[in-house]
């Protein structure tokens, strides 16, 4: 049964809110959670369960920010969230049945390719663009596939949802930002409504860490609305490159492994 100290519990709190700060503005808070829950010597389910719960927390204070700011209407959003908490349920539960082989070894590159689109794209600023996808197409297409990939995979999950709307949905920077916090929040839910009945739940960590989570969120999301893309568009590329080198350079990454071996 593992105990943390109330020195082992600070310190998570404060990964989580520089993780909620983080994650508010760009995605992958999960890059400082996850690997400070394990080193504390979590065991890796209930890691992730636990990580599930203290996000939470996180991107429900986001998504406050951005509503009481004008910037996301969630009553608007609902059935994209219900949707989206589908797919993290489902996902979460595939994930104890099937290895996340394939998409470890992939993963890199996908964000690679989603830093260096926002890194290199010209004209990406706050203004709305034209649709690509109807917000029906959008709701039952890309909502689904993005809530499945968090509950089985996770990290990188508000990038995925980042590029989404900018590139399909026409959004602007800070709106796709807005939009995507209460998509996140749904697929945590989903998730974590998995993992709390698999008692994958360590709650006195994770709500610790949710309370820091829910108060570097705030910060980070009141940082972002009063910048706009001038901050989450740089933040965005460095958070997508260090999860790609992160995800890796896992000893358990299939590429990685494969590399070692030539070597």
């Amino acid at each position: 049964m593992f105990e943390a100290s109330i020195e082992l519990l600070l310190i998570l709190f404060a990964a989580a809110y520089i993780a909620g700060f983080v994650d508010s503005i760009a995605g992958g808070g999960g890059l400082i959670t996850i690997p400070v829950l394990l080193i504390s010597g979590v065991p890796p389910l209930q890691a992730l369960g636990t990580n599930k719960l203290q996000g939470m927390f996180g991107a429900a204070s986001a998504t406050i920010s951005y509503a009481r700011a004008g910037r996301v209407e969630p009553l608007r959003q609902w059935p994209m969230a219900l949707i989206a908490i589908a797919g993290g349920a489902l996902g979460a539960l595939v994930a104890t049945l099937i290895s996340g082989d394939a998409l470890r070894a992939a993963l890199p590159f996908l964000l690679v390719a989603i830093g260096l689109y926002f890194a290199l794209r010209t004209g990406l600023d706050d203004s709305d663009r034209e649709k690509r996808l109807s917000t029906p197409l959008f709701a039952a297409l890309v909502v689904p596939a993005i809530g499945f990939y968090d509950g089985l995979f996770g990290p990188g999950t508000g990038s995925f949802f980042m590029i989404a709307f900018v590139t399909l949905g026409g959004f602007g920077m800070l709106k796709a930002t807005a939009h995507t916090k209460f998509l996140n929040l749904s697929t945590n839910i989903g998730a974590f409504a998995v993992f709390m009945f698999g008692g994958a739940i360590l709650w006195k960590v994770g709500l610790v860490m949710g309370l820091g989570q829910f108060l570097g969120a705030r910060t980070g999301s009141n940082l972002a609305m009063k910048n706009g893309a001038k901050i989450i568009r740089p933040l965005l590329v460095l958070s997508c490159m260090a999860m790609a080198v992160k995800v890796f350079l896992d000893e358990k990454n299939p590429t990685y492994q494969w590399l070692m071996m030539q070597f």
